[in-house]
């Protein structure tokens, strides 16, 4: 496959590798399963081509490149390597969505060997915190500990 000189170029071809994995179907009358015996018919997907969750491997070989090394090299060093990088993201954030299923220990897997790491309780270092824990260092006024400590005017 040619190497990519532009910028629009990568723009282009990533799209279409993320087009690409959301698979093709079309639409048939065919039996309602759900009403055995009866008959009923009704449109129903059916796929021509399956849905492929996005890899990294998967977004290299549509780009061009010949190895993950080569793709890793070219995004740290390459001149359209924002594109790539972003384009990484893409297939991480999809991995990342998987670990609010109930089976997500693939999605773990995935993600910590693109470099996230987990904290000792267990949860991942790179996540969203469920609750943040706001401290007031210094209010300005002191605080009155009782009844008396207040004046009224």
């Amino acid at each position: 496959m040619k190497r990519l000189t532009s910028a629009r170029g990568y723009t282009i071809r990533i799209n279409r590798y993320f087009e690409s994995i959301k698979g093709k179907f079309h639409m048939e009358l065919l039996p309602d399963p759900s009403t055995k015996g009866k008959e009923k018919l009704i449109y129903q997907k059916v796929w021509d081509v399956e849905p492929e969750p996005p890899t990294l491997s998967g977004l290299a070989l549509f780009l061009g490149f010949n190895s993950r090394n080569e793709f890793e090299t070219y995004e740290r060093n390459g001149e359209f390597a924002n594109h790539v990088k972003r384009a990484r993201l893409r297939v991480e954030a999809e991995y990342e969505k998987k670990l609010h299923y109930q089976s997500s220990t693939g999605a773990i897997f995935m993600l910590k060997s693109l470099g996230w790491a987990e904290k000792p309780d267990g949860t991942l270092l790179n996540e969203v915190p469920k609750s943040i824990r706001i401290e007031i260092v210094n209010p300005g006024l002191k605080l009155a500990s009782s009844e008396k400590e207040v004046l009224l005017n």
